[in-house]
């Protein structure tokens, strides 16, 4: 479970900087703007371009 105080920090690392939303279903971080994905591991969220994933 990711700290909701830390939702209000995150942004995507595209060079947009989206707005993220939470994918509980597959358990990741998914851009708003560029549709980037990105895991979260052990309640911590991996936002690296190259742990990202196409959606």
């Amino acid at each position: 479970m990711i700290d909701p105080a830390l939702w209000d920090l995150l942004a995507c690392p595209c060079p947009a900087h989206g707005d993220v939303t939470h994918d509980a279903n597959l358990g990741e971080i998914v851009c708003t703007v560029c549709g980037l994905r990105f895991p979260i591991r052990d309640g911590i969220p991996v936002m690296l371009l190259d742990e990202a994933r196409k959606s």
